[in-house]
């Protein structure tokens, strides 16, 4: 059994026990309610989910082999209901809890292909339904958790099938497949032990390559991260020690961190199509938790990772992320090892401003401090000192005191274990934190500021921390003697005095609002958010010993009695209320008593109105009463009444003293002439009803269970294992016979006198004075309120009418049990009230209504009468968020090392969890009957019900907006209980919508009501409604109001996101029967047929909505086989008519209708198809729209007209860049019509399949979906098509607009990518010619739209792009064909574009012999041009050089093993020829040289003289200046197209001339060096290229020109970042060493670049290496300084060396910039002495050391005590403010 039922009230305890039988009955009724043969009856099954969904939140008890039978039969159901995307949400959701809760107490086995189906199918093909996409969406959430909890149930062999299955869509990685792939084997691959023979070393080899092929993609990172994360955690000896350098260094480069002041962030990261991110979207945003995973489960004993973490501390510790630790299995030393590297990033991480994480550092301090307490404590402790100090930054104060809050439990056991083990010495530094208890305890007292919100909350933490451990507070404890210098009386006392002073000043943050709206609270900081200030109190309260408690209450009830505070209403009534529990006697006696007497003399003087129900009023004397009563006592009646109503709230038995005086001064207060004091009579009175009669946990704070290994300190406890002491059980309030008999005398006076003085006033006219009769309404309605308000659900609900008659057996009905309180009343008083506030609701709505504080009280007594339980609910989901807030501080976990013993789970006080036990009880008993009657069909509404379900209708039509938003609220709630009600609210509402003369208000209220989740989903089953809502939308343009119309829309846009599909029954309707049931489905397809044709005069608007509604029909129909094929065929026609519409949206519907729609293509050819195959079929396969659709576009200039039509749809700015996006212009399209018109996702098969990167390319004006329909068209209804769109296309393409060519491009691209019967032969007599036109063309701003289309045309077919379209081959020949010789540059431009945008879709590693053959002829000619004379045609010509060379060894890595057959190998040799790469290096080496002859003999030459003399090498260097444009722009396309995986090699062999034209005199060049070098920096070089990388680099670190040099000092800054894990130790010394050299280079630039870049690598980890240096640096500077002092300088050495030794030093003492090493103190020192040198070294050591005291200045005071006198002289005397550092 859960703890929170063993806790349950007794009572309801009783009753838990039957609900094994319940659970069991509904199971059955599952099973029974669903034919396996039937699909259709799963929507039977959706009743039950709910009921099933209270016994997993009820953590009820029910049988496992119950439990398994309903998972099955789930997964059968959810299989069962392909394409009914509402029903498997409702049981993927219903499966996913079921499997997540149960997943370590069953056996199953679950296969993974249905799962992967039905993703596909849904998500992943074309054929979408009519699913609105929010429908979509939570779909795809709820199957991508289902597979996440049961692939660890997917049976043995699984993981070998997903990989397989997924492989081959990762074989080619610049398509969008792989994205995809790569999410699928992330979310399928179970890592269970089942599957453990598929994770081998060569698979994780296979893996990580993998992971290389797409460098710096976020997306791509986080799925491969994420599946190593999982075999690392769940396979402990998959031995992956070899893997190590290269995970790390992806880790560390998968942390987009800025290096050596370059950007954080990759510029370019690869665009991963939209779908495909949000589909397969990680939760968090950065990687951090993947990798704090895998590195957490990599360190075990002996692994190298313990290095490699330590090393990435350290670099992260620069800009710090922080990742929570998990322990587990590390040994001793690996365990302080792990806490002293975290609390490197802790102490980084403890203060920063970033709310979120110093959240996560502090709840990482408190678990690793019950790991290593040796280690954390004494870190906190200082911390907390230091803060203290620091009073500036009073953040740090807050987190500092919040840390010692979270880490006070192992505070205390450390003390414990301290003290009991005195005989081992354990030196000073022990004592330090023990005292921090202390130390923090008086602190905090500080802490408490009016001024400083969340310092204040932070102590009370502290403090609630501290004494949740203490079992009692006491001066005389002996066994506190870790605690010595706290004497609790004292302490307690100052502690009271400054929660008085801090309550005398309080301000309360919002206005308070009279009357009905002001909350419970006055609300400040106290209250508001965190629950703090409650706990505290109680648990201070709750523990303190007998004579400390009556000392506290002494002076909190002189307190109380002597302040009128009514700025802390809320504050003062909680402490009020936390006194009761320990001894209520005495607090009642103390604080209620004084109280009462003092407001009941008040109230005694002030005159009555009489209403309040004591007396008889006098109608003559009333109206003079009014006024009497003054502010200032009508402000402390107020306040004392509130603070009473908080105060008893627990109070119980002991208020029954004073039974008489609170009965009276509840009489006196609804009396009293002013609405403020009734309103506070309203609290008391409902307070008091609670105290009495509803079950609550009393003395939950005292400790009732001490600590086994010490005494002082209470045991806390874990849900997990809980032992059954009877100690443990909390006691609960239950009401005594005196306590209901009380409550029943208070319902007589205020419950059924109310209602008869209600009844009295509405029948009998018994006020003269209206005035009079509204006062007295007000409070007799306040007065009922306020009574149903304080029974809750203790007065028995309404019983439901059955629908046979028969009464069935209480257990029957029983599911699970729960209750608030004891029974009070009966049904009948129930009853009776609903009839007479029924009476009471006409009676204001005719004579009142103006008076909305009548209504919302009328209101708020329906929802009370009506919504049985549910203002239980709205207590348990206002305290849930608490929950949320959960500090760490109350938290033990699972691993304890200071004890060594370790529990099942978190461990809390029991205070905490009784607390959760009564919550749990609140949502029970809000449960217990809601659905008692959804199991079984035979029960309906009560009368009674009804009669308040048509109150609650009429007043959310109401013209006050409160008003109307409040009934209908409570409206929704009952509807949704009782489902047989909303059809008749449905038709009340949807005829005001269509009603003419109907009122704004009615308008809006009818839609809120009816845009609600309960009707919009009841219309999927109901056609009466479902007809009745679609027609009065559609026909409620009439509507004047600018209001009424947003409504109305806003309506359709909800109904059309959540559309799920129309009910079954309603295409079975025939027309004959058509007279009982409204609207057959064809009828009222056709009615809207005739409204969406414009020709009706609706607004254009109402047209678009009919349109969406046709489409929605037709597809809904789709799925019946019994509807008529004839309502598709006429929606196809119409939506082909709406192309030439003169309605840019319905035009842009239209377009989306069609691509959903035409589905048979009964013309195209299948792969392989021969077209004689198709002479025998052609008489016989017909798509069944093909009639309608020819008959169409065969009218005369159809496709002129829509392609006109189409084309206004193409706004072209006048930057030349075009709308972005699939559905024009934001400027013709508000977010309403685009929910209407972008028809659900396009999804992820959308176009472009492959990564657009190319900028000169831009898409942007290529709408792919109309592209989409007009090969649809073709593909439906063949060659007809073609020929009619002939005419129209050749006239667009040679257009003048541009818009018109767009269309003309996307028709054609249509039609190329056809693939039916006939194209070849329309390809000879028309297509060819027309492309060839194109490519000839002159003008030049269309060229991206022709470029996307000859892109669209040539585009692989199927799932991954690889089977080749009918006309590619012929496309690309006429793309090769030659130019003629005179074309223009622009042309040849083209021709290079298009030939790009060609082969960015040919996938490489599939390629034909035709298409091989042509790279290798392209190739040829592409190097051969590299020196072209325009600018454009190089960039063009760089971007195909990319695209070619990449495709080639793309092809290579896939076929380099099966080079068997003759054919293969002619063409591999052609493929295998690489000396392409030894001609690039060779020649960009050669260029280089020249180019920096030329510009260097430019400057030393006049360049007058040089034209004529050197005419022949300036010729050359141009040429050798143009080649190497084309180079640069190869390598920045890529690198920036994340291609160049497949190019490191040559890359590498380029990098000297990127490196060196960076600072080139030539500005082109010299801009594009720049680019590539910023590229160059994010590449990660991996074997077997490192060593070559290095070569390169370091020679370009000797070059000759000081440019160079400096250059490759910033790039070798980021390598050796970026490389820091895969570099061996001799590598790296060999890089140093170079760097070091470079310090006393001839160039001063140079050497204060090298002293930078030396200060990142010591930061960089590699101390043995940082230390060798610092040490040289501090010997070699000793020795400069001796040879000054003895005064050879002169003879001395230049001062390059003395400037680099100084440089040295200034490198050390920058690399550690917040920190004090003990060698800091000697090296700073030493960089001080060399003040007196001439410059540049003493400008050096100036900013050296003023830098230096920037970064120390926050923590200089501690720090200053690591030197000595003298040292701290000599720093004085550099730094120019001296008395700083004195």
């Amino acid at each position: 059994m859960h703890l929170y039922n063993a806790w349950l009230p007794p009572p309801v305890a009783a009753q838990t026990a039957t609900e094994r039988h319940s659970s069991a009955r509904i199971i059955a009724a599952v099973n029974s309610s669903f034919n396996h043969h039937d699909p259709e009856s799963v929507y039977s099954t959706l009743k039950y989910i709910s009921v099933l969904d209270l016994f997993i939140k009820a953590e009820s008890d029910v049988s496992l082999e119950d439990v398994r039978t309903l998972i099955l039969m789930g997964l059968e159901l959810f299989h069962m209901s392909r394409n009914k995307l509402y029903a498997q949400i409702r049981w993927g959701r219903l499966l996913v809890r079921l499997v997540n809760k149960y997943r370590k107490n069953i056996a199953l086995t679950i296969e993974w292909r249905p799962l992967y189906d039905t993703l596909i199918s849904t998500h992943f093909t074309r054929s979408t339904g009519p699913e609105g996409w929010r429908i979509r969406h939570q779909h795809f959430l709820t199957i991508t958790s289902l597979v996440q909890y049961c692939r660890r149930f997917f049976p043995s062999g699984s993981a070998f099938e997903i990989w397989s299955e997924f492989k081959s869509l990762l074989q080619n990685p610049w398509h969008n497949s792989s994205f995809e792939g790569s999410g699928f084997a992330r979310l399928f691959l179970p890592t269970n032990r089942d599957n453990q023979a598929f994770y081998t070393l060569d698979w994780i080899t296979e893996c990580i390559d993998l992971w290389e092929s797409i460098p710096n993609c976020q997306f791509w990172n986080l799925q491969w991260a994420d599946v190593i994360a999982r075999v690392v955690k769940n396979y402990h000896n998959v031995y992956l020690e070899g893997f190590l350098p290269l995970l790390f260094a992806k880790y560390l480069n998968m942390f987009e961190v800025p290096v050596a002041n370059g950007s954080g962030s990759y510029p370019f990261s690869q665009d991963v199509p939209r779908n495909t991110r949000l589909l397969f979207s990680s939760r968090t945003s950065t990687p951090a938790k993947a990798i704090a995973k895998s590195i957490v489960y990599l360190l075990k004993p002996g692994s190298s990772a313990k290095q490699h973490f330590e090393k990435l501390v350290n670099i992260l510790e620069q800009s710090i992320n922080n990742c929570r630790p998990s322990e587990q299995h590390l040994g001793e030393s690996e365990r302080v090892f792990f806490v002293n590297t975290v609390l490197k990033l802790i102490d980084r991480g403890q203060y920063s401003k970033n709310e979120h994480l110093s959240k996560t550092v502090a709840a990482a301090t408190s678990i690793l401090s019950y790991v290593e307490p040796s280690l954390v404590l004494p870190f906190v402790a200082s911390r907390f000192q230091m803060a203290l100090e620091t009073m500036t930054a009073t953040h740090q104060l807050k987190i500092a005191v919040m840390s010692v809050a979270f880490v006070g439990r192992s505070l205390f056991y450390t003390a414990v274990s301290a003290s009991s083990m005195k005989q081992v010495d354990v030196g000073g530094g022990d004592e330090t934190f023990i005292d921090l208890l202390g130390v923090s305890l008086s602190n905090a007292l500080l802490g408490m500021d009016v001024n400083d919100p969340p310092k204040t909350l932070a102590t009370m933490q502290l403090i609630g921390s501290i004494f949740s451990n203490l079992a009692l507070l006491d001066d005389k404890i002996d066994d506190l003697s870790f605690m010595p210098m706290i004497r609790f009386s004292e302490w307690l006392d100052e502690f009271l005095c400054r929660l008085f002073s801090l309550l005398l000043h309080l301000e309360p943050s919002s206005v308070l609002n009279e009357g009905l709206h002001s909350s419970a609270a006055s609300g400040t900081f106290l209250v508001d958010d965190l629950p703090f200030y409650f706990c505290v109190l109680e648990i201070l309260l709750g523990r303190l010993s007998k004579s400390l408690y009556s000392q506290a209450l002494k002076k909190i009830s002189k307190f109380v009695r002597t302040n009128i505070l009514p700025g802390a209403i809320a504050e003062v009534g909680l402490l009020c209320c936390a006194c009761v529990p320990s001894n209520p006697e005495e607090a009642v006696s103390q604080l209620v008593e004084p109280i009462l007497v003092s407001v009941m003399s008040s109230l005694k003087g002030t005159p009555g109105t009489g209403f309040g129900g004591s007396g008889i009023f006098d109608a003559s004397a009333s109206t003079k009463v009014r006024s009497t009563i003054s502010p200032a006592l009508e402000a402390a009646i107020d306040y004392q009444l509130k603070i009473l109503s908080v105060g008893i709230t627990y109070g119980g038995p002991a208020l029954l003293r004073y039974r008489d005086q609170l009965k009276e001064v509840i009489f006196l207060a609804f009396d009293a002439p002013s609405w403020k004091i009734n309103g506070a009579a309203d609290r008391l009175l409902r307070s008091l009803l609670g105290s009495q009669i509803h079950y609550y946990p009393i003395d939950q704070y005292k400790c009732v269970l001490s600590h086994p290994d010490a005494v002082a300190l209470e045991e806390w406890i874990s849900t997990k294992d809980f032992s059954t002491d009877e100690r443990l059980t909390p006691k609960w309030h239950i009401p005594s016979d005196e306590e209901i008999h009380f409550a029943n005398d208070l319902l007589d006076d205020h419950f059924k006198s109310a209602l008869d003085d209600l009844l009295k006033i509405c029948q009998t006219k018994i006020h003269a004075d209206q005035g009079d009769e509204k006062e007295h309404l007000k409070v007799t309605l306040l007065r009922v309120k306020s009574s149903l308000q304080g029974l809750l659900s203790c007065l028995p609900d309404f019983v439901p009418t059955s629908r046979n008659g028969m009464v069935e057996d209480p257990n029957h009905t029983f599911l699970i049990a729960g209750a608030t309180g004891c029974t009070v009343g009966t049904t009948a008083l129930r009853e009776k009230a609903a009839e007479i506030v029924h009476t009471a609701c006409k009676y204001v709505l005719e004579k009142k209504s103006d008076d909305s504080i009548l209504l919302i009280l009328i209101i708020r007594i329906i929802d009370a009468l009506g919504n049985y339980g549910s203002l239980e609910y709205d207590e348990w989901s206002s305290h849930r968020p608490s929950w949320k807030l959960e500090s760490a501080a109350l938290i033990e976990p699972p691993i304890n090392f200071i004890l060594s013993s370790h529990s099942k789970g978190n461990k809390r006080p029991r205070w905490a969890l009784i607390d959760k036990a009564f919550m749990h009880n609140t949502w029970r008993s809000s449960q217990a009957s809601y659905h008692l009657y959804r199991a079984c069909g035979n029960y309906g509404p009560s009368a009674h019900v009804t009669i308040l379900m048509d109150d609650l209708l009429s007043l959310s039509l109401y013209s006050y907006e409160t008003v109307r938003l409040l009934a209908g609220k409570a409206l929704v709630k009952l509807i949704k209980r009782w489902p047989s009600m909303i059809s008749k609210c449905v038709i009340t509402l949807t005829n005001n919508l269509q009603d003419p003369n109907a009122k704004e208000y009615a308008v809006l209220g009818s839609c809120s009501v009816l845009g609600s989740q309960t009707v919009l989903k009841h219309l999927t089953t109901d056609q009466k409604s479902f007809s009745s809502f679609i027609l009065s939308i559609l026909s409620s343009s009439h509507h004047e109001s600018l209001k009424s119309q947003k409504a109305i829309n806003q309506l359709f846009m909800m109904y059309t996101i959540q559309f799920s599909g129309v009910s079954r029954s309603f295409f079975r309707i025939s027309d004959k029967d058509n007279h009982t049931s409204g609207l057959g489905f064809s009828d009222l397809v056709s009615m809207i047929g005739s409204m969406s044709f414009g020709s009706t005069g609706l607004h254009w608007r109402y047209n678009l909505m009919a349109n969406r509604v046709l489409l929605l029909l037709a597809l809904a129909s789709r799925n019946h086989p019994n509807s008529s094929s004839k309502i598709l065929s006429e929606a196809a026609g119409h939506f082909l008519k709406n192309l030439k519409s003169q309605l840019p949206q319905t035009r842009i519907l239209a377009i989306s209708a069609l691509n959903t729609l035409l589905k048979e293509s009964p013309y195209k050819l299948s792969p392989g198809e021969k077209s004689d195959v198709l002479e025998d079929l052609k008489g016989h396969v017909k798509s069944s729209l093909e009639g309608t659709l020819t008959q169409t576009f065969q009218e005369d200039g159809f496709f002129n007209d829509t392609l006109t039509s189409l084309s206004h749809v193409h706004i072209i700015t006048d930057k030349e860049t075009a709308s972005r996006g699939n559905h024009g212009d934001s400027s013709i399209q508000s977010l309403a019509d685009t929910s209407i018109t972008g028809f659900l996702f396009e999804f992820s098969a959308s176009w472009p399949r492959t990564p657009s990167w190319i900028s000169f390319l831009g898409s942007d004006t290529f709408y792919s979906s109309f592209a989409r329909t007009f090969k649809r068209l073709v593909q439906e209804c063949g060659m007809p098509v073609v020929l009619a769109l002939k005419g129209a296309v050749d006239e667009f393409t040679v257009a003048k607009e541009r818009s018109k060519q767009c269309v003309a491009a996307e028709a054609l691209a249509g039609v190329l990518h056809s693939d039916i019967d006939g194209l070849s032969e329309a390809w000879e007599s028309w297509l060819m010619l027309q492309l060839k036109n194109i490519i000839l063309a002159q003008s030049v701003e269309s060229v991206p739209e022709w470029s996307s289309c000859i892109r669209y045309a040539v585009t692989g077919k199927g799932k991954y792009g690889t089977r080749v379209p009918l006309l590619r081959q012929k496309i690309l020949d006429s793309l090769m064909t030659p130019l003629p010789p005179t074309v223009a540059t622009t042309v040849t431009a083209k021709r290079y574009a298009f030939l790009a945008a060609a082969l960015i879709e040919i996938s490489p590693q599939k390629m034909p012999v035709g298409e091989i053959q042509l790279h290798d002829t392209l190739l040829k000619e592409v190097l051969g041009n590299m020196c072209h004379s325009s600018a454009q045609v190089r960039e063009a010509l760089g971007v195909t050089l990319s695209v070619l060379c990449s495709n080639i060894r793309l092809y290579h890595s896939s076929h380099h093993d099966n080079a068997c057959d003759e054919r293969n190998n002619n063409v591999d040799n052609l493929m295998k020829d690489e000396s392409w790469v030894q001609f690039l290096t060779d020649r960009a080496a050669e260029a280089v040289v020249n180019i920096q002859i030329a510009s260097q003999s430019d400057k030393a030459v006049n360049p007058i003289e040089t034209s004529s003399q050197n005419g022949h090498l300036d010729g050359d260097s141009q040429d050798d200046m143009k080649w190497m444009e084309t180079l640069l722009y190869f390598i920045i396309l890529s690198l920036k197209s994340g291609r160049s995986s497949y190019l490191r090699d040559v890359i590498v062999g380029l990098l000297y001339p990127v490196i060196s034209l960076k600072e080139t005199s030539n500005k082109d060049l010299s801009t594009l060096a720049k680019v590539a070098f910023e590229l160059l920096k994010w590449m990660i070089v991996w074997e077997p290229h490192l060593q070559k990388a290095i070569d390169v680099i370091l020679s370009a670190a000797n070059d000759s020109n000081w440019r160079t040099r400096s250059a490759t000092l910033t790039y070798l800054h980021t390598f050796m970042y970026r490389h820091t894990f895969i570099l061996s130790s001799s590598k790296k010394q060999e890089i140093w060493r170079v760097v070091e050299k470079l310090l006393v280079d001839n160039q001063v630039e140079v050497r204060e670049h090298a002293a930078a870049v030396l200060a990142g690598f010591m930061k960089g980890g590699d101390e043995d290496l940082a230390k060798d240096f610092r040490d040289r640096a501090y010997v070699e500077g000793n020795i400069i300084q001796k040879r000054r002092k003895s005064r050879n300088a002169s003879s001395g050495s230049a001062v390059a060396s003395i400037h680099g030794a100084v440089l040295a030093l200034v490198a050390s003492v920058l690399s550690s910039p917040y920190d004090m090493p003990s060698w800091l103190p000697g090296h700073v020192t030493l960089l001080a002495r060399f003040s007196g040198e001439p410059s540049p070294v003493k400008c050096t050591v100036t900013k050296a050391v003023a830098e230096f005291r920037r970064t120390h200045a926050d923590t200089w005071n501690g720090q200053k005590e690591l030197f000595t006198e003298e040292q701290l002289e000599i720093l004085a005397d550099t730094s120019s403010s001296s008395s700083y550092f004195a």
